[in-house]
């Protein structure tokens, strides 16, 4: 009777420890997740603003009137 009672309250022990082990768990993974989308949301705001300027660039390098300047600097 004895060996039950020990081999009850250890196991709940044990169980209790687990537990309170997968709530860490969870807890870092949540964290881990967020600080993911807020740099998946920097990543993103980056690209675009890449992106315009790559089209600023193309528009002024496709500008006829860059031709014009670039042979004046080559003299």
């Amino acid at each position: 009777m004895i060996v039950l009672i020990v081999l009850i309250s250890v196991g709940s022990g044990v169980v209790y420890d687990m537990y309170k082990k997968h709530l860490e768990f969870k807890h870092k993974m949540q964290n881990n997740n967020s600080d993911a989308h807020k740099q998946l949301a920097e990543t993103n705001a980056q690209v675009l603003a890449l992106k315009e300027r790559v089209q600023t660039l193309e528009a002024i390098v496709t500008d006829s009137s860059f031709n014009v300047k670039d042979e004046i600097n080559k003299l």
